[in-house]
């Protein structure tokens, strides 16, 4: 019996011109993985020290997650759209399944919950959706992550005539 092969990922190319992430990635791609709480740019997980502390960079491809001040606010902005859309599920749900009498009490509760802990269950996520939104809207520089993960500086010209 053959011994078990491992399989290194490689880091993506990019292609010249092309001011986005990566040539191989697809913009879906690119968003499924910040559902997952993994790297957008790279795919790398483990981006989190606990529950609510995000690394300063991604192990793999060095990509700051603090792209710019205010970098964050943005993730305020998805925890409160997914939460809200929660209880509107559990509200409507709740009244629509149990019409023509809905318990109210129950609905209520379930709904005060969904508030309370929803936001806190989905920070993490949040963090992660809202980084790959924002490299969707505003492509990486060159620079931002390491090479042969997105785009780099141009090197400098040698000197001719040596």
């Amino acid at each position: 019996m053959s011994p078990p092969t491992t399989r290194t990922k490689r880091p993506n190319t990019v292609l010249p011109g092309k001011g986005a992430l990566v040539a191989s990635e697809h913009p879906w791609r690119v968003f499924l993985r910040g559902w997952v709480k993994h790297c957008p740019v790279c795919g790398s997980g483990h981006l989190f020290t606990g529950w609510f502390k995000m690394k300063d960079r991604c192990p793999r491809c060095d990509l700051k997650f603090d792209r710019i001040e205010g970098q964050w606010s943005g993730d305020i902005g998805v925890n409160t759209i997914v939460s809200f859309g929660a209880m509107l599920i559990v509200l409507l749900g709740g009244v629509l399944l149990t019409w023509p009498d809905p318990p109210m009490a129950v609905i209520g509760i379930a709904a005060v919950g969904i508030a309370v802990f929803m936001p806190i269950f989905f920070l993490p996520f949040s963090k992660t959706v809202w980084l790959a939104s924002d490299l969707l809207m505003r492509p990486l520089e060159a620079g931002e992550v390491a090479e042969g993960f997105g785009p780099q500086p141009q090197e400098p010209a040698s000197p001719r005539g040596s």
